[in-house]
């Protein structure tokens, strides 16, 4: 499995493919001919959704030069089918979204199990990337969620990486939530302990034959500290 796991694959505010970090360059060296595209969702009901952002993710990579034979959409409409939808893909979209809706739609489907051997392509896009996780970190994100009890901040992810991705860096860094800033006073102190990688969009991790690489701009939060370790451009081996 080749797996490159996105902040976001579009230039921001557009539909444009981003060319950042080689990430066209490189898809292109292992997109595979028929392309046999599945997407699957972030949350399973709210089907309108699932099919504008399908719509849209197959648009912007048509334009791009990338062609395939299909492209279908895997939620609750047909979760039945997951085995045999997945056995026929060579590339897997991971939807953007609330992560822990897509973590238990990804749990009812097992999913983990079901990528197990799986040869072709991943593409992670913000929940979906963070999902891809051996652990998920589940960055509070909806109102409440800092308050709930209740609330999972750690859940079981797919196991692609150890690595604890949090995207769209660039933006999410002067929000708050619940009165509190999200990432001084929610993240940091979730940090200690444990390491997450900060990647703004254009930004990507890239996994392939065990090697874990990433391509862009990148932050660590470990330990309530914040530090940089990557610039535009750059290739950080992990």
């Amino acid at each position: 499995m080749i797996c490159f796991l996105t902040s976001s694959t579009t230039v921001a505010d557009t539909n444009t493919l981003n060319p950042e970090n080689h990430f066209i360059d490189e898809l292109r060296q292992y997109f595979p001919n028929h392309c046999h595209a599945l997407f699957i969702c972030s949350d399973p009901d709210q089907h309108e959704i699932t099919d504008l952002y399908a719509s849209a993710m197959k648009s912007s990579f048509e334009e791009a030069g990338f062609l395939f034979a299909n492209f279908k959409v895997l939620d609750n409409r047909n979760h039945h089918l997951a085995i045999q939808l997945i056995h026929e893909s060579s590339l897997i979209i991971l939807a953007g979204g609330h992560v822990p809706t897509q973590n238990k739609f990804f749990d009812k489907i097992h999913l983990k199990e079901l990528i197990q051997g799986y040869s072709g392509i991943l593409i992670g896009i913000s929940a979906g990337s963070m999902n891809s996780a051996d652990i998920v970190y589940a960055q509070p994100e909806l109102s409440g969620e800092t308050m709930d009890l209740s609330y999972q901040r750690f859940l079981k992810g797919l196991g692609l990486t150890k690595i604890m991705l949090l995207p769209h860096y660039e933006t999410l860094k002067h929000d708050s939530l619940d009165g509190l800033r999200v990432f001084e006073d929610i993240t940091f102190s979730d940090s200690v302990d444990q390491t997450f990688y900060l990647i703004p969009d254009g930004s990507y991790l890239f996994i392939r034959d065990g090697i874990e690489e990433l391509r862009g701009e990148a932050y660590v939060v470990k330990d309530a500290k914040l530090t940089q370790l990557s610039k535009q451009g750059e290739v950080v081996s992990l």
